[in-house]
């Protein structure tokens, strides 16, 4: 009796179509909602008490709104991180935004010499570009730094064939100082990255203090490189030491083994100029130092898509270039195109046309002018506004230290919870997102750029009519 109760419930179950009309418009695919209406059914199906008809649309609703949240879209950054991982690190320049817009909305020479009229090579304009501006022999670009520092160790601890030793022993030891085994974004480490790739890693010193003469104790006959990773999004106080980069490659000249910086920042101009006063390692200055490469990200400090870019020694950037993992990790047109016009922005020195480098710029009285008139327009709305003070973030991974004076909006709502209020932020469009702190939801207007202003007090207001 039980089981025939079940069964004539299940035949309540609606069917797709039903649901389907009773969602009305969506703003997906039809095939994406159909797909997802059925797994929603089958859930239904698989408990135990079958929901009535309007609980499953609403539970599909749910679903389909969770879906639409997940797609790719523009968002107001208001947290104060300029650039911010989660948000897509750096933005693009207008510059790189209109080559997008060109190269993508057509045929380009991107593997085609126009001069030969034949086959061409992919990135050349880039590569001699990016090693001006690096003062490197060569440099190449992949899709991102890591992907980069897995084709350098890839390179020399599993396929280089230049530096046998006398009994035909492999080179499979990365030396790292264990003060640099870095954990970056999304919980990879250092030391992860290059074992995946088959390379033994050889940790030397202590995580405070690491000295040359531990470098090299370290060196042998399995060495196959030198490896300092930049503390690019930590910093270490107190009783520490690291030798220079002058005296790791003057060692690593002696013993004939390559020296690579992973820099992972991408800061192209002296800091200094940015108003910071923590000074950055430049790719040119590492260089300088006696690195044989460095590598570096193309979306953070430098201000352009994602990218993994290496620079350095002639003979090791063409190696490294031949390697057959060098295609599968190549830029395709849209990044090199926005690549190219970020790099012919500081080329040209006009580096206040990078957003992410022209946001650390930004003066408090600017933003403070902003703030105020953004909080006279929204007077009158069944909150508590306030211009406060923040601290802003460089963030992505860079310049642990900074931490910069600027201008939040400070707002408790009078119909609603904290958590509520930031929530409805975020459902608007463009969503718009900040941070609770000292009882408070705010703002911070330096990663809010100023055509942005209009969509801030529309969602404010928005969020304060969905809240009554």
């Amino acid at each position: 009796m039980h089981d025939q109760v079940k069964r004539l419930s299940r035949r309540e179950i609606p069917s797709v179509n039903k649901v389907l009309v009773a969602l009305g418009r969506c703003d997906l695919p039809r095939p994406v909602i159909v797909d997802l209406i059925r797994r929603e059914l089958s859930k239904v199906r698989a408990a135990e008490k079958i929901p009535a008809f309007e609980p499953i649309v609403e539970l599909v609703r749910r679903s389909v709104e969770e879906l639409c949240a997940s797609r790719l879209q523009p968002v107001i950054n208001g947290t104060g991180i300029v650039i911010h991982t989660n948000f897509g690190r750096a933005p693009l320049a207008s510059e790189a935004i209109r080559a997008l817009k060109q190269i993508g909305s057509g045929y380009s020479n991107l593997e085609y010499d126009l001069v030969a009229g034949e086959r061409g090579h992919r990135g050349t304009y880039i590569e001699t570009a990016l090693a001006r501006i690096c003062e490197a022999e060569a440099a190449a670009v992949v899709n991102n730094c890591a992907a980069a520092l897995v084709l350098i160790v890839q390179h020399f601890a599993q396929g280089n064939t230049e530096r046998p030793t006398s009994n035909a022993q492999r080179r499979t030891e990365v030396v790292i100082s264990r003060g640099e085994m870095v954990q970056i974004g999304g919980g990879f480490r250092i030391g992860e990255i290059i074992q995946a790739t088959g390379a033994e890693l050889r940790e030397v010193g202590a995580t405070n203090k690491t000295t040359v003469n531990d470098y090299a104790r370290a060196i042998g006959p399995k060495t196959a490189m030198i490896l300092k990773v930049h503390r690019s999004n930590f910093f270490m106080s107190g009783f520490v030491e690291s030798p220079p980069s002058e005296k790791i490659s003057a060692l690593a000249r002696n013993k004939r083994v390559p020296f690579v910086e992973d820099l992972g920042s991408g800061v192209v101009v002296a800091t200094e100029e940015l108003g910071i006063a923590d000074h950055e390692p430049t790719p040119a200055e590492a260089l300088k130092s006696g690195a044989d490469l460095v590598c570096f990200s193309g979306d953070k400090l430098f201000g352009g898509p994602q990218a993994g870019i290496f620079a350095g020694t002639k003979r090791f950037v063409a190696a490294l270039r031949r390697e057959p993992l060098f295609r599968a990790l190549r830029c395709d047109k849209l990044c090199l195109a926005a690549l190219q016009s970020t790099v012919d922005l500081h080329l040209s020195k006009a580096t206040a046309k990078i957003p992410a480098l022209a946001l650390l710029r930004i003066s408090e009285d600017e933003l403070r002018v902003r703030g105020a008139a953004i909080c006279a327009r929204l007077q009158g709305l069944p909150l508590t506004i306030a211009i406060g003070r923040g601290k802003a973030k460089a963030g992505g991974g860079t310049l642990p230290k900074l931490s910069m004076p600027s201008v939040t909006m400070d707002i408790v709502p009078e119909n609603a919870s904290l958590a509520d209020f930031a929530a409805s932020l975020r459902a608007s469009n463009p969503p718009l997102i900040g941070y609770i702190a000292d009882d408070r939801f705010k703002l911070d207007l330096r990663t809010i750029v100023p055509r942005q202003d209009d969509l801030v007090v529309e969602a404010i207001r928005g969020a304060c009519i969905s809240d009554k």
